[in-house]
């Protein structure tokens, strides 16, 4: 909104040139992420004792950690205050003519509707269980399609015209138009290797990144501090590809897909950013909020989205290894238990309690160690992602 006005306002006079500032994609980026800190900072007091008012706390199941029971009625769907933070400086600073954010902050504000509605649930139904598996699947499933036809076009169109040029031309040749070299699956630390995924592969994968991605982060969400502060390096090193991807000198230089429009994802990833530090001013240990799935699955799926429009959906899983981690463990022992016990009438267990934070702190780990641990494991990948820069 604001470089709208500011170019609008530089038409009036001279004197108004000092605005061409908002031109620039790194100022706007670090206001972005100014101002997201700061609405979060100044409104989460306020917000903290809504939430306590409204006696909006979080469950614990019967069989959770003996350490986490004193946590229960803590102050959750703290996700409302990141979500809030990242859509109103996201909408003050970005050029709202770029298809790439708008579809991401729809992805953001969908999961988060449906993280929403699992909250709400568990609060006012006092289910810690929340929304049953299919039905929320069922919502993730829908927005995650969405997003996946609708990134293919506009990825393949180049621009927001380009996107229905593209599509129309597409429709006119039979649906048998190939797609072009920007939507396949490109190969980290190879010099420009991308597999073609065609149609069906890009919108299979695409789901699969979206959903599968919103997921692991919600699973990681376990431990106070433990996934806001992976979130936000993770987003920081994505919004770095961002900006090289949709500049078309830093694209060619770095072989990496030159896809334009992709640039202001970084005024997103920015406001994710200083979002997520404010929202970690109030969740550190010990909590005074918790995420909740309304913050976890939404941030989640912009991860998710975003990687998917620069590429970079390898880079993604390498960066967020402890959520792939996560996830991997639940998989697995949940795979284990069932198996077992249909083989044996005894299910058996590959770790002490999954997911993955859960079992350390079994095997005798403090809580913080657990956090503090974790985020040294991403930033170290986090700086393996941005090698692929170079190594190729």
């Amino acid at each position: 909104m604001l470089p709208s006005l500011a170019q609008w306002m530089q038409g009036m006079g001279p004197e108004f040139g000092f605005l061409r500032v908002f031109q620039y994609l790194t100022f706007r980026a670090v206001m972005a992420a100014m101002t997201a800190l700061l609405v979060g900072i100044v409104a989460g007091p306020w917000f903290i004792r809504r939430l306590t008012a409204l006696k909006i706390g979080q469950p614990v199941r019967g069989y959770a950690m003996q350490s986490h029971l004193s946590k229960s009625g803590t102050p959750t769907m703290g996700g409302v205050l990141i979500l809030f933070a990242i859509a109103f400086s996201t909408l003050l600073w970005f050029d709202w003519s770029n298809r790439f954010v708008w579809v991401v902050l729809i992805v953001t504000l969908g999961f988060g509707a449906v993280g929403w509605a699992d909250d709400w649930r568990k609060v006012v139904n006092k289910d810690p269980e929340g929304m049953r598996s299919r039905e929320k699947y069922a919502w993730m499933s829908l927005i995650g399609l969405f997003a996946a036809c609708y990134l293919l076009f506009a990825i393949s169109g180049r621009s927001g015209t380009g996107m229905v040029e593209f599509f129309v031309r597409w429709a006119q040749s039979g649906f048998t138009m190939e797609f072009p070299t920007q939507t396949g699956l490109m190969v980290p630390f190879f010099k420009e290797v991308a597999y073609p995924l065609g149609m069906f592969g890009f919108i299979v994968m695409t789901y699969l990144v979206i959903v599968g991605s919103s997921n692991a982060v919600n699973l990681t969400d376990g431990l106070d501090g433990l996934a806001i502060m992976p979130v936000v390096m993770v987003g920081a090193v994505l919004g770095l590809f961002a900006y090289f991807t949709g500049n078309s000198v830093f694209a060619k230089y770095l072989l990496l897909p030159y896809i334009p429009g992709a640039g202001e994802l970084l005024i997103f990833c920015a406001a994710m950013g200083g979002a997520g530090l404010a929202f970690l001013w109030f969740n550190a240990y010990p909590a005074q909020v918790f995420m909740g799935d309304v913050g976890a699955l939404a941030l989640g799926g912009a991860l998710g989205t975003i990687a998917v429009i620069v590429r970079q959906e390898i880079v993604l899983a390498i960066m967020g290894g402890v959520f792939v981690a996560e996830a991997l463990s639940v998989m697995l022992q949940v795979s284990w238990f069932k198996y077992t016990k249909k083989k044996f009438g005894e299910g058996r267990r590959i770790l002490k309690m999954a997911p993955l934070h859960h079992h350390f702190e079994k095997s005798g780990w403090r809580e913080t160690q657990v956090v503090v641990r974790f985020w040294i494991i991403t930033m170290l990948l986090c700086l393996l992602g941005l090698s692929t820069l170079k190594l190729r």
